[in-house]
C-alpha cells in the first residue's frame, strides 16, 4: 500500500512521523509532494520518503492519498489531480471547512472520501481527530484510515454534522490551552517563580489535569470540587474566574470558531 501526501507541512510531517514510528509502513510506502522546495527537501532528509515530481504524480501512485493543503488552494490543486487519482483510493482530506460533498463533486463519482480534522498536539504524538466518512468507504477502508490516524494520538469517528464542534473543541483549541498556560505562567512569574519553571509547572499541570478526565471517567466539575477545599486557596482562584466570565469566554470563542468553519465551506 502506498501513502501519499499532498502538502509536507507540520501536519503532514506528524502523520509520517507516526506511522513511521509505529511502523505501519516504510519510507518507501510513502511519497509526498510540496510547493516548495524546502518542504520537499526537509521530509526527503528527515524520512526518506520518496519526492515526486508533482501532484499529479501522487495521486497516480496514492492508496491512501492524503490532501494536506490549506483549503484556499483546494481549488487550484483538485481540478489537477482528479484524473489522477487511482481507482479505489481512499482521499483523506486535513483541511477545515471542506466538507465532504465539496470533495465528492470535486473527484469522480464513487470516490472514497474520510474527511477528518487532527490537531497540532499530532507533532508529539498526542493528537486528536475527528473522522467522518462518505458512503463509498467500506469497513476495511475504515480500518486502514483509523489505523494510521490513531498512530499520532486518538481518532474517533463523527457524523459529519458534528465536524464544527469538533474543529471548535479539538481542531482550534490547542491555541486557547497555549493561551491558558502563558497566562498562569505570566501569573507565577508575577509571584517571584522563575519563567522557565513557570511553563514547566502549567504545562504539566495542564498534562495531568487532562489525563485526569480521560483516565478517571470522573465529570470534570467533580474533579474541580475535588482541588477546591472550604475556604481554601482554590475557590478563591475560581470565584474569580466566575466573575470575570471565564466559561463564557471560552463558550463565546468555541462559537466564534464553528461559525468561522461553517464559512470556509460555504
Amino acid at each position: 500500500m502506498t501513502i501519499g501526501f499532498i502538502g509536507l507541512g507540520n501536519m503532514a510531517t506528524a502523520i509520517i512521523g507516526g506511522m513511521l514510528k509505529e511502523q505501519i509502513c516504510e519510507p518507501k510506502d510513502i511519497i509526498g509532494y510540496a510547493r516548495t522546495e524546502e518542504s520537499r527537501q526537509r521530509a526527503s532528509l528527515t524520512f526518506d520518503i520518496k519526492i515526486a515530481l508533482d501532484n499529479m504524480e501522487v495521486a497516480e501512485e496514492s492508496d491512501v492519498l492524503f490532501l494536506a493543503i490549506k483549503p484556499q488552494m483546494f481549488d487550484t490543486v483538485l481540478p489537477d489531480i482528479r484524473d489522477s487519482v487511482k481507482e479505489n483510493a481512499i482521499i483523506v482530506s486535513i483541511a477545515a471547512g471542506k466538507s465532504i460533498a465539496y470533495l465528492e463533486n470535486a473527484f469522480k463519482p464513487g470516490t472514497k472520501i474520510v474527511r477528518c480534522m487532527p490537531n497540532t498536539p499530532a507533532l508529539v504524538g498526542e493528537g486528536c481527530t475527528g473522522v467522518s466518512l462518505n458512503d463509498d468507504v467500506n469497513a476495511d477502508d475504515v480500518k486502514t484510515v483509523m489505523n494510521i490516524l490513531n498512530c499520532f494520538g486518538k481518532a474517533e469517528l463523527v457524523s459529519e454534522s458534528m465536524m464544527d464542534a469538533v474543529v471548535a473543541v479539538s481542531g482550534s483549541s490547542p491555541a486557547y490551552v497555549f493561551m491558558f498556560i502563558e497566562a498562569m505562567a505570566d501569573g507565577a512569574v508575577k509571584a517571584g517563580l522563575p519563567r522557565d519553571k513557570a511553563y514547566a509547572f502549567a504545562a504539566q499541570t495542564v498534562l495531568g489535569s487532562a489525563k485526569m478526565v480521560l483516565e478517571t471517567g470522573k465529570h470534570p466539575a467533580e474533579l474541580k470540587d475535588m482541588v477546591c477545599s472550604p475556604g481554601g486557596t482554590t475557590i478563591e482562584a475560581v470565584k474569580v474566574l466566575e466573575e470575570k466570565g471565564f466559561r463564557g469566554a471560552i463558550e463565546d470563542a468555541m462559537e466564534a470558531c464553528v461559525k468561522r468553519n461553517r464559512e470556509l465551506g460555504a
